[in-house]
């Protein structure tokens, strides 16, 4: 029995060699696994479930296939692609998870998050986030046309990595204490979380008990990390180079 979980690839069609890479996971690790968990920022920018290009067709075939092989999928919107919804989910066969979550991992309570919420100090963000969750906004935004959603995208992409090249590293790391309080409330000893780009095992001192863990996945971009839970061993963080990409990964055949 093996459950994985990985997040912040930004998937991309401009990286053809993330994407390559995703495809071998899946096909070397996730199809012989019980579970993939997927924590967020799974692209790059996802704007609706009515997305029709050919490389967002691609990515729903392999997810499709794992699935229909037996590995269950849970699926988390992140900062990026806070718009994946339900149809998405639905069309490969996964269960849409809501942020946060608390899973039964092998009889242990673990808390899984993008990790976004737990950025308190970035005040500027913390309102965007507020703001891009709402359901009316989000309404707002997919009855735009797909064009303009696209144009939209990009511009806010850009604007995102021109503020965040102005903040202090600190700022967009997690919060101590909100990361205790959140332990806390779900009354969990162990956290699993993406966002903040910074892999690493992090012992957490909190309330009810003495001591608890949060483990962070690292994004998908010279190397692919994933953290693998199997019963009565220990989570273990992993990573693996990413290599160039071949000759027809934007296009794989269907064969």
């Amino acid at each position: 029995m093996t459950t994985l979980f990985i997040s912040d690839l930004h998937l991309d069609e401009n990286r053809p060699d993330i994407t390559q890479a995703f495809y071998e996971f899946l096909d070397q690790r996730a199809l012989n696994a019980d579970e993939l968990y997927i924590l967020g920022d799974f692209f790059e920018v996802w704007i609706g479930d009515d997305e029709d290009s050919s490389f967002a067709a691609q990515v729903r075939k392999h997810l499709r296939k794992l699935t229909d092989n037996g590995t269950e999928l849970f699926l988390m919107g992140g900062n990026r692609d806070f718009l994946l919804g339900k149809n998405f989910a639905e069309s490969i066969g996964a269960t849409l998870l809501e942020d946060p979550t608390v899973i039964d991992l092998y009889g242990e309570r673990v808390l899984l998050m993008h990790g976004d919420s737990l950025c308190t100090l970035d005040t500027e963000y913390m309102a965007f986030r507020a703001q891009a969750r709402s359901e009316q906004f989000q309404q707002d935004l997919l009855s735009q046309p797909l064009e303009q959603r696209r144009a939209l995208a990009k511009q806010l992409r850009e604007q995102s990595k021109n503020m965040n090249s102005l903040k202090a590293e600190d700022i967009m790391d997690v919060t101590a204490d909100e990361v205790v309080k959140a332990m806390d409330d779900a009354q969990v000893q162990v956290m699993i979380h993406g966002h903040t780009h910074r892999p690493a095992y992090h012992p957490v001192e909190l309330a009810y008990e003495e001591r608890g863990e949060r483990i962070v996945l690292g994004d998908w971009d010279t190397d692919l990390w994933w953290i693998e839970a199997c019963p009565e061993t220990a989570l273990s963080l992993n990573k693996q180079a990413i290599e160039p990409a071949t000759n027809g990964t934007e296009q794989p055949s269907d064969a």
